[in-house]
């Protein structure tokens, strides 16, 4: 969906990438940059990343701007996505178990809204072909700036039973913990049927205790404490967000990331494929996202780290993401309408308004 070009030319490319079905560019894209990434003509789409070092959860991130999950699933272009100047990457989300996901077409384009709508599935190829991508990347062997950090995002397997959801969860993060500088609970996904069920109050409750005491566990193992943020939805109602926030704070979650596609499409009403089953991401999403940052921050205060993700097309809507209360800010739909250039101006814009 996006291509390795130089910024500039990006918006020459679009059209042609997006005469591709969307599924289709997304996978031509992604082959092109697992093989140009750590050579020579990773320069075509590499850029240098903005400082603006902010120590959250316990780390270090180099800037604010950050890819979210669901571009690169299965792990395979870490360098790559780093190379484009961000401060952090977040790759998945990864399932015990390879799978398929949903059947095609399950991407669609709304241009007039600078949205996209999906219903993939966390389709990936499994724990361990991920975790085997993951340490194949070498963006922690630069030595010569501050790392960029990486985020492993884990879900459940399609096949198993929401009641036994706890069990997927916590393969994966004895999987990933090793491998990870943050790892992100994805609970909110509309393409997993029943997954969002996991944040009421009881499911929650449950989810959360369990990882909270793997986590645990894991850290006296290993001698290392991996912080654990929650992905959430952008569908709730703010009796819904305050549940969410007093469970995040009970089992010590280090973080959460507001949020993940929605399921209106009030925004989109009566254009091409505004009907079609999925989660709506991009433009449409982003005041609903702002509203859960907003509602987050002011129950958890100021110290728990909030992660913004949903709309952010310009360097002005990072900025908004930031006024609302977010502490960093991901991008994904807009990398695709806009270009990696958007990666830089984002991170500059919040950098410039620390004064």
């Amino acid at each position: 969906m996006l291509l390795p070009l130089p910024s500039s030319l990006y918006a020459l490319a679009r059209p042609f990438l997006f005469g591709f079905d969307a599924e289709r560019a997304h996978e031509l894209t992604l082959d092109a940059l697992a093989r140009t990434q750590n050579t020579p003509l990773a320069c075509a789409y590499a850029a240098p990343r903005v400082a603006d070092r902010v120590t959250l959860a316990g780390l270090s991130f180099p800037n604010r701007v950050g890819l979210a999950a669901g571009l690169d699933k299965n792990a395979r272009c870490i360098d790559a996505f780093g190379a484009m100047g961000f401060g952090f990457v977040e790759v998945g989300t990864v399932t015990p178990k390879p799978q398929p996901g949903n059947a095609k077409p399950r991407i669609f384009r709304l241009p007039q809204r600078d949205a996209l709508i999906n219903r993939l599935g966390f389709n990936n190829e499994g724990l361990e072909a991920f975790i085997a991508n993951v340490q194949r990347a070498r963006f922690r062997r630069d030595t010569s700036r501050p790392p960029m950090l990486l985020g492993l995002n884990i879900g459940k397997n399609a096949a198993t039973p929401i009641e036994r959801a706890v069990d997927d969860y916590l393969v994966c993060l004895d999987g990933v913990y090793p491998h990870a500088d943050y790892v992100a609970i994805n609970i909110s996904s509309p393409n997993t049927a029943n997954l969002r069920s996991l944040q009421s109050d009881e499911a929650l409750d449950g989810l959360l205790g369990a990882v909270a005491d793997k986590r645990e566990a894991l850290a006296a193992r290993q001698g290392k404490r991996v912080p654990l943020f929650v992905k959430i939805a952008p569908d709730l109602d703010e009796a819904q967000v305050k549940v969410i926030a007093a469970t995040l704070l009970r089992h010590r979650m280090d973080g959460v990331i507001a949020t993940n596609t929605t399921l209106a499409r009030d925004a989109v009403a009566g254009l091409p494929h505004a009907e079609e089953a999925g989660g709506l991401s991009g433009a449409p999403v982003r005041e609903a996202s702002n509203r859960v940052i907003g509602q987050l921050r002011a129950t958890l205060g100021k110290g728990f780290p909030i992660i913004g993700a949903g709309g952010v097309l310009s360097a002005a809507d990072a900025l908004a993401k930031v006024e609302a209360g977010a502490d960093l800010v991901q991008i994904y739909t807009g990398l695709i309408y806009r270009g990696p250039a958007l990666v830089r101006q984002a991170a500059q814009a919040l950098r410039a308004s620390k004064g």
